[in-house]
């Protein structure tokens, strides 16, 4: 459901809840400003695309989303594949991969997958977070310590220049930077300031010194992107064309599934601080045509932002209206103030970012997981970390979720058992009803767990290499909640090799979703009607009413 419909029925765009939701509005708001300027450079593009981001991608994921307090714009965690694309492919090509990514996201939610993207295990999300925190604190050294710029394709050529061309540091930027750190970090402490976010207070500062003082060699928004204009955005379709689809398809892919993850955990955050419930499809629905609708008019990716959210509920969110006072706020921003965003250091959003990439690295979760974890989980996290790191978040992400399918597979399989029920398991569940002995000539088996490809193996070594060859073979299949093809074909196989060894099969008890894939693969057929039973005991009575005597006896 449309997060403003949900918010209308329930009773939350009234007039009596304007005030709060407008106060949270201005204060996301305000927030969003430094962030999305700072996203947008750091992404290779100017500064004024993050604020174009922020508030058409902000507007729309409020009213079209499926949480009614999330909040939508630019994001550290898009950083280190955007800034790939763009360097690759251009401003163009970003936002072509955008509105491609924007169509993935919209078909996702169309197609109900809203609730797979959650299956993403802990060990990737919180690997590749703390690699893309990791790579977006050295990519800032640039601006925040004042330094030339660095050539190298790969992580460690960039992060081995940096680290020579430290020396050459520039004084009174890297000054200036560690004054813009210090006041995001302590401004909150700081009596008088405490509602005021820290992003902001460092950044006017900051600000105002260098407008003040006019420091040669500080690199601004004006010296390094000729200001932010004052306006509207304009409506501008990027130059499609089936060459450009077909190359920026693996980004686009990547684009879309990293906002899919991280809009959805935003909108879990703020389910658990508000006690609301938010709707996966229609999240992904709102999310698509943000990423739709922002390229056309100057922005690039977007997706739910975890700290405006929830500064967005701290602050007295209870709908939608406080989104869209969010975009409003930032497109008067713009119309009126943009002039006085010439002065604003790269150093001071350097400065910002370093918080942002501390935050997103989330070192205790990381070192707590390390600590606590078991080993394959451990390997996997280091896995993701590492690949995101020196390779690439695309292959980092693929090769952790792949990593963690195999690890839960052998788990699973692991997990499966296939035993011989003995006389004294039998007297404990069934001897009060008479059938506290098997009848001769029986063995019994049951099969706990489901019976599929990774346990497939298992389940055809124990069965087919019965200690002696019964005149019949009784399998219960009550504990298998599900089978696949290939534990299907296994079953089947199994009792073709036993008839060969002239040993009747017996199955019971299967589910219905089971019982009907049996049916359906035609095992039924092969054992015959009278073969199987819904019932143990039915079918440990009508062994006993068959002939031969053999079987019958006992």
């Amino acid at each position: 459901m449309l997060a403003v419909h949900e918010a209308w029925k329930a009773g939350l765009l009234g007039r009596k809840h304007w005030l709060r939701n407008l106060v949270a509005g201005l204060v996301v708001g305000v927030v969003a400003l430094p962030l999305a300027m700072a996203f947008a450079i750091a992404s290779g593009v100017k500064p004024e695309q993050g604020i174009y981001t922020a508030i058409v991608a902000g507007l729309l994921v409020s009213l079209c989303g499926g949480s009614r307090l999330q909040i939508a714009g630019p994001t550290g965690a898009f950083i280190v594949i955007l800034a790939g694309v763009t360097a690759k492919h251009g401003v163009d090509g970003l936002q072509i991969a955008t509105l491609m990514a924007g169509v993935i996201l919209l078909c996702l939610g169309i197609g109900r997958l809203g609730s797979i993207i959650k299956f993403i295990p802990d060990p990737v999300i919180v690997g590749f977070t703390a690699g893309i925190g990791v790579i977006i604190w050295v990519g800032q050294w640039k601006d925040f310590f004042g330094l030339p710029a660095v050539t190298g394709e790969h992580f460690h050529e960039r992060f081995w220049h940096l680290l020579q061309a430290l020396p050459h540091l520039h004084p009174t930027t890297t000054l200036l930077a560690v004054t813009a750190l210090l006041l995001v970090i302590f401004a909150p402490r700081v009596p008088g300031l405490k509602k005021v976010p820290g992003p902001l207070v460092a950044m006017l500062v900051v600000t105002a010194i260098q407008a003040l003082f006019q420091f040669d060699g500080v690199a601004t928004i004006g010296s390094a992107f000729g200001g932010i204009p004052q306006g509207l955005p304009s409506f501008g379709l990027p130059d499609i064309t089936l060459p450009r689809i077909l190359e920026l398809i693996g980004p686009a892919f990547a684009i879309a599934m990293l906002g899919a993850i991280e809009s959805l955990l935003s909108a879990v955050v703020a389910d658990g601080m508000a006690g609301t419930k938010h709707d996966s499809n229609q999240e992904l629905i709102g999310q698509g045509i943000a990423n739709i609708a922002a390229p056309l008019f100057g922005g690039f990716a977007a997706t739910g932002a975890l700290a405006r959210t929830a500064t967005n509920v701290r602050n007295g969110a209870t709908g939608p209206l406080a989104g869209v006072f969010h975009a409003l706020t930032l497109l008067l921003i713009l119309l009126f103030l943009a002039p006085l965003a010439s002065d604003i250091p790269l150093c001071a959003l350097a400065a910002i970012l370093f918080v942002v990439a501390w935050n997103m690295s989330e070192l205790k979760h990381f070192k707590r997981m390390v600590q606590r974890a078991p080993r394959a989980d451990v390997a996997v996290l280091l896995v993701t970390f590492l690949l995101t790191v020196f390779s690439d978040l695309v292959i980092a992400v693929n090769i952790g979720v792949i990593l963690a399918m195999l690890l839960f597979m052998r788990r699973m399989a692991g997990s499966v058992a296939v035993q011989q029920v003995v006389e004294q398991e039998l007297e404990a569940e069934l001897g009060g009803q008479g059938h506290a002995h098997l009848p001769a000539g029986v063995l019994v088996y049951t099969i706990e767990g489901p019976l599929f490809f990774g346990a497939a193996e298992t389940f055809e070594r124990v069965l087919a290499q019965t200690h002696s060859d019964p005149q019949v073979l009784v399998i219960r299949l009550k504990r298998v909640p599900f089978m696949d093809i290939t534990g299907i074909q296994t079953l089947e196989e199994v009792i073709e090799q036993l008839h060969r060894r002239g040993i009747r099969v017996k199955l019971c008890e299967a589910r219905g979703r089971v019982l009907g894939k049996l049916g359906k693969v035609g095992i039924l057929q092969t054992i015959g009607a009278e073969n199987y039973h819904a019932d143990f005991r039915a079918a440990l009575d009508s062994l006993r009413q068959e002939a031969p005597p053999a079987v019958a006896g006992a």
